[in-house]
């Protein structure tokens, strides 16, 4: 096989012209492979072999450099790069991560994981090695979907006044996670078809060639036949060079023409059109589905393990659209995850009420402060790690103004297999430190429920945090009406109070039933709000409860239970805090079972914790 004779980096180098697409065809099948049984992202690698191919034979690795925007699409670079073992262990703790990591190689240069970040990066390596008096590429490579985020514009504004070598590839596979939205993905759309002027254009010269006159007058009329007919001009104007569109599933094309860019003193697009998916039908026919998959079948792309029960997505979208059924002012916003946060029937039953902003978090928060002061309640569903990106507009725009705007927080807490960049263990901290802001989280399915009818009702701004995977549908018994910041007790003794939020009641309710085993009295409250907490509560149980144990599957700095600390201190009560949280630290990848142990936030390591904490 070809791939056994790649084991470290420019090892791609010594595969001659004529066999670069069976290797491809090799790091397709190896990816599905090693995929199927691991999970991780597959349509998005899929797409992008030939070009990462192409650059790891044009460039000199790790001397030039490669940013790759989010990351979910590097496999092949790790593939390349001498890690082919550590496919084993993809997304595992302990084992190699699903995106670049610097900590693993010298030819990741930067930890990505968000989108459009790559260009901003990219520029600045180049501001460095200028500074520096060095001379390597740095490329940037960007997806279609990630021109939907301001920062990509931003920096596209800046680059526009180089001097020095600087390239960027647009990887334009018409899709960012569910279809790309918006301007610029129309826009992608004339580029490509733009390619019948590009060829025009040689049919046209080569027939005219003997009559230099008439050649000249074409050439003179170029660019403004190219404004009207080639929409790529639009970069063009910006200042960038554009280059394109070429065909991103040919190796020996892309290389010659990344090493053209590389000669360009000044900032480069390259515009490369791929298929996300490709080579694999299943992933080919449902790209979205196959852009971050669980282990599947390889005959049938079926998952290995499919659900039996219900998410709290599947809950988000049947509760979104009954309320969609009875208030014609619910608006549903997303940044480009429809699918994922359970918004797609919303879509399809209330297109006229549904808004997908891109994958712009920024501009999604703003605009649901508009929608909110035009007298609509709009609900953006949105990932816990994505929402921080938006932090100033959350707090200047929608809580300054103390705008009915509903956040529901997908994927809060531990995501596990995706790492750092996507576990969502702050939105409790900074979201709660904002005036104006309501701050929730339900036990399960049920309160979920029942929070978001309690949320497009409340004038004023709410965030609701759920976690991802299976809904818990225990304590079902247990449904007192929501009312603003007050908690819901579950059982109620003495001595030991567990104050839990959100996904850590399930969690409390083991600790409450090892703690009885072992001869402690222990009551179970379900906190349910974080802002305001209910001091009237901890008040009352002073009197009967020495311990107070805080859970929460949240950074301690700024949490619930530093909130409750503090309140206790304040007020001079007669009672000790113990906070269980995820230590200030960022949290590396791993099943989320395995973290809760590592992190000694699961049940059998708090209960430890409280038996010591009172003997």
């Amino acid at each position: 096989m070809l791939l056994d004779q790649i084991n470290n980096t420019g090892d791609i180098k010594n595969i001659p012209q004529s066999e670069y697409k069976e290797l491809a065809q090799e790091i397709r099948e190896f990816l599905i492979e090693k995929i199927s049984i691991t999970g991780g992202h597959l349509a998005s690698n899929l797409g992008a072999v030939e070009l990462t191919m192409a650059l790891h034979i044009a460039l000199d690795l790790p001397k030039d450099k490669i940013i790759w925007d989010v990351g979910h699409q590097s496999y092949t670079h790790k593939l390349l790069t001498g890690r082919k073992s550590g496919f084993d262990t993809l997304r595992q703790y302990g084992g190699m991560s699903g995106f670049p990591k610097r900590c693993e190689s010298d030819t990741d240069c930067f930890d990505t994981g968000h989108s459009s970040t790559s260009i901003s990066a990219g520029l600045g390596m180049v501001k460095a090695r200028d500074l520096k008096g060095d001379d390597y590429a740095v490329v940037s490579v960007i997806g279609d979907g990630s021109l939907t985020g301001g920062l990509a514009y931003e920096a596209m504004n800046n680059a526009s006044k180089l001097e020095t070598n600087f390239i960027i590839i647009l990887n334009d596979n018409e899709m960012s996670i569910s279809e790309s939205v918006g301007g610029m993905g129309k826009y992608l759309d004339s580029v490509r078809t733009a390619q019948g002027y590009l060829n025009l254009k040689e049919d046209v010269y080569a027939q005219l060639r003997t009559s230099t006159k008439i050649v000249d007058s074409i050439r003179r009329a170029k660019n403004s036949v190219k404004q009207l007919f080639v929409p790529g001009m639009v970069f063009e104007n910006l200042g960038i060079t554009y280059l394109g569109p070429v065909d991103g599933h040919d190796t020996a094309g892309l290389v010659r023409a990344i090493k053209e860019a590389r000669k360009v003193k000044k900032a480069v697009m390259i515009h490369i059109v791929t298929k996300k998916g490709k080579g694999y039908e299943p992933a080919e026919r449902h790209p979205a589905r196959f852009h971050g998959t669980e282990p599947f079948i390889i005959e049938n792309g079926i998952p290995r393990n499919p659900r039996t029960t219900s998410n709290y997505q599947d809950i988000f979208s049947t509760v979104m659209c009954k309320l969609g059924a009875r208030d014609e002012k619910v608006v549903a916003i997303t940044a480009a995850m429809a699918d994922g946060t359970g918004l797609k029937r919303f879509r399809n039953m209330y297109p006229d009420r549904f808004v997908d902003a891109g994958i712009a978090e920024e501009h999604a928060v703003t605009y649901a402060a508009g929608l909110a002061i035009g007298g609509y309640k709009p609900v953006f569903a949105v990932y816990s790690s994505f929402l921080q990106r938006a932090y100033d507009q959350v707090l200047e725009d929608v809580c300054l103004q103390n705008l009915p705007v509903v956040f529901a927080i997908d994927r809060a807490g531990l995501v596990g297999s995706d790492g750092e960049t996507h576990q969502g263990i702050f939105d409790l901290s900074y979201l709660s430190s904002m005036p104006n802001m309501h701050v929730l989280a339900p036990k399960n399915k049920w309160e979920l429920s029942d929070m978001l009818k309690f949320a497009v009702n409340f004038n004023g701004p709410v965030a609701i945090r759920y976690p991802r995977g299976n809904a818990y549908d225990g304590l079902k018994e247990y449904r007192a009406p929501i009312e603003m910041g007050k908690c819901e007790p579950i059982y109620e003794e003495k001595d030991i109070c567990l104050l839990a939020v959100g996904s850590m009641v399930k969690v409390a309710e083991e600790v409450r039933n090892i703690l009885k085993d072992n001869g402690f009295r222990c009551s179970l409250v379900n906190a349910r709000f974080v802002k305001p907490i209910d001091t009237d509560y901890i008040h009352k149980a002073v009197g009967t409860h020495r311990l107070f144990v805080t859970m929460e599957e949240n950074v301690a700095s700024g949490g619930y239970g530093e909130k409750v600390r503090s309140y206790i201190g304040e007020k001079k009560l007669d009672a000790s805090v113990l906070s269980i949280a995820i230590p200030d630290q960022f949290v590396t990848h791993g099943s989320v079972d395995k973290l809760f142990k590592e992190l000694g936030i699961d049940a059998q390591s708090i209960a430890e914790k409280v038996m010591k904490e009172v003997r």
